[in-house]
């Protein structure tokens, strides 16, 4: 599809994002936000109401994206705006402690089967830096293992990129990251234990944590094999690495407490962010309650905020986390269903007009892949048809459907879908994939 006749009436995002150019790098605070993998203009959003958004052209769209996870009950749930509002009667933060973070991070230790003790930061980053650093704190050793195509944030020794070899350590991936910060970052291959057996035991000794999204949302929903793991898990307690888990787009979403409630497998940290804040910046980490006592001021290890675990957030986060524990056994039920469905119905869309497609779903969030691969790392998503997938991108959205825009990103919905929504994605998905086809 032509981007550029796309018939969709965007003059004042157009205007808005020419506009933002002059004064924001790229016209936008997050990558994730322009178009550069799809092309076209980034939609400036006005409003959003339970499944819904709204640009500020009056466009409406079905959105699949959720604030990149979050919104698990829609957009301005009652509960959260009504929190949200009370507390900034109050004030919106005090640089001193509060009793709603005492219940926030109850409910947290609560839900979720790793964290004995929480950490609340203010965003995804922040926590899974603070996580890498109190594993090395920990265990008095520097080096980390992550996983290609996995993304921790923008912290210095996650982006990197793929060494020369196997055995190799990483090169970085920005400008501004150094050789010295991309050193002690081992990088190993999604879905493959023996290689990151391979890593540990070529650096024994060295190894301080392994960090992974234990089901990848960042270069696509790509679930863990069969034992991959619990590999992971016993080679952390062989060699006492620590075993980090990177739920962030993951927590409260596909289970109750997350992946590793959903499979089985305890980590010894967790990392949490989206849902807890209610649309609100807010980020976590915890875990085993001798690990989490050696961050300060208990323990040697620094990390500190002024607005972490302020009450706007925590607010926000409770009303979302109450929910979840009060309705845990009907909510996810609801999701897995809607997300079956979805795969179901999409999956015969593309099998009628015979495309080459790979989907994945877990609990409610799940991608479609324009290959026939079996997409399981990096280097298998790479081979989608992402030019097929930006077509697929503006076709949806001019049927008012809002997709990631970007093949490599995961889709989102939340309790706020349902089967009349069903209905109208895939309706809307059959024409836009003949117009796609054509």
């Amino acid at each position: 599809m032509d981007v550029a006749s796309s018939s969709l009436a965007l003059h004042n995002s157009r205007q808005f994002y020419e506009r933002a150019q002059h004064t924001i790098p790229g016209g936008v605070n997050s990558p994730a936000r322009a178009f550069d993998s799809v092309g076209g203009t980034p939609l400036f959003i006005e409003g959003g109401e339970g499944a819904f958004l709204h640009d500020t052209d009056g466009n409406e769209y079905l959105d699949y994206v959720g604030s990149w996870g979050p919104m698990i009950f829609g957009h301005a749930h009652p509960e959260v705006v009504t929190a949200v509002q009370d507390q900034a009667e109050k004030s919106t933060s005090f640089g001193a402690p509060t009793e709603i973070e005492i219940e926030v991070a109850e409910l947290v230790c609560d839900l979720v089967p790793s964290i004995e003790k929480v950490r609340m930061v203010n965003s995804g980053t922040e926590a899974t830096m603070s996580a890498a650093r109190l594993a090395r704190g920990y265990t008095g050793r520097d080096k980390i293992i992550k996983f290609e195509g996995n993304y921790h944030g923008h912290g210095d020794f996650f982006l990197i990129a793929a060494g020369s070899g196997a055995m190799t350590l990483g090169e970085p991936d920005s400008p501004g990251v150094t050789k010295g910060n991309a050193k002690d970052t081992l990088l190993a291959r999604y879905n493959d234990l023996d290689h990151v057996r391979h890593l540990v035991e070529a650096n024994e000794g060295e190894v301080a944590c392994i960090i992974v999204e234990p089901v990848a949302g960042n270069m696509g929903c790509i679930p863990p094999q069969p034992g991959f793991l619990e590999g992971l898990r016993e080679l952390c307690d062989a060699h006492d690495i620590v075993l980090i888990f990177d739920e962030v787009m993951t927590g409260f979403r596909v289970a109750p407490g997350g992946v590793q409630e959903r499979i089985g497998v305890t980590p010894d940290l967790t990392c949490l962010g989206k849902i807890i804040g209610g649309g609100l910046p807010v980020g976590a980490y915890g875990g085993r309650q001798d690990i989490m006592d050696y961050v300060s001021p208990t323990g040697p290890v620094y990390q500190a905020g002024t607005l972490s675990g302020n009450p706007l957030a925590m607010r926000a986060g409770h009303a979302i986390l109450s929910k979840i524990a009060a309705e845990k056994d009907r909510i996810y039920d609801e999701l897995e269903a809607y997300a079956e469905a979805l795969e179901r119905g999409t999956r015969d869309n593309l099998e009628a007009l015979n495309l080459d497609y790979t989907t994945h779903q877990v609990g409610a969030m799940g991608s479609l892949f324009f290959t026939d691969e079996d997409v399981v790392d990096q280097t298998t998503a790479q081979t989608s048809d992402t030019d097929r997938y930006a077509a697929y991108f503006h076709a949806m959205l001019e049927e008012g459907i809002y997709l990631p825009p970007s093949q490599f990103e995961a889709m989102f919905f939340g309790t706020c879908h349902g089967e009349e929504h069903l209905d109208t994605t895939l309706a809307a998905q059959r024409r836009a994939l003949r117009q796609v086809h054509a």
